[in-house]
């Protein structure tokens, strides 16, 4: 697959999807920008994770529709080899069971393709400083979706809170419940400590904490580690 010169000041991207034309699309306007260079493409998920092994670029962007495969596919295998490569979902789709599989799945960002060129590039930068992307549309239909399966009681706000979590947040915050420092933690989930720090940003922010004991209290009293 194609592969550019990199720019090591920007932000590198992988494009997958596997309509040619797509990708087309989205490499011209992606490369309108001078921080974004687009170092490789993939229409397959076989090919995505060998480009993404390759490459190790900073986000990568993906359908979840690829033809006879999934998507989802794809988070499934990157979370198995540990790249450090943050995703974001551009997807046709209006699934929201297929929205909220992607983001437990690790995705940290999800645009309909129907959106306008500047979110997507928006949502490019914002999930590569660490933020997440969500709009508030996918985030009240995953909420009516976990209203739905709770048998039609409201959930309380904490279980709101922690459904936010993605399944690696939680294992950061099973980690840290166990005592770990960011350098641990970085080395036993094999990703930096910038995006363990990352992680522990988000993680705050969702469950409307201000630090590190107070996440500790948290996760024991809620679950989301054992007590030592």
């Amino acid at each position: 697959m194609t592969t550019a010169a990199i720019n090591s000041d920007g932000i590198r991207i992988l494009l997958v999807d596997s309509h040619a034309v797509v990708r087309a699309g989205l490499k011209m306007l992606i490369e309108q920008h001078s921080r974004l260079i687009v170092v490789g493409e993939a229409a397959t998920a076989r090919d995505a994770i060998r480009t993404a092994i390759r490459e190790t670029p900073d986000v990568i962007v993906l359908d979840l529709d690829l033809g006879v495969e999934s998507g989802l596919d794809v988070l499934t295998a990157l979370n198995k080899v540990h790249l450090r490569s943050r995703v974001l979902v551009l997807t046709g789709s209006h699934d929201s069971g297929a929205h909220r599989r992607a983001v437990r799945l690790g995705a940290v960002g999800l645009v309909l393709k129907e959106k306008a060129p500047d979110v997507v590039i928006k949502a490019i930068e914002k999930v590569h400083a660490g933020e997440v992307w969500l709009d508030r549309v996918m985030i009240a239909s995953m909420l009516g979706e976990l209203l739905h399966h709770s048998n039609g009681k409201p959930p309380s706000p904490e279980a709101l809170r922690i459904a936010q979590l993605t399944d690696r947040q939680r294992e950061v915050v099973a980690l840290i419940g166990k005592g770990h420092k960011n350098r641990q933690i970085a080395d036993l989930l094999c990703i930096s400590e910038a995006t363990v720090r990352h992680h522990l940003t988000s993680i705050f922010s969702k469950l409307g904490l201000t630090d590190r004991v107070d996440l500790v209290i948290y996760a024991y009293r809620h679950g989301l580690a054992e007590l030592p």
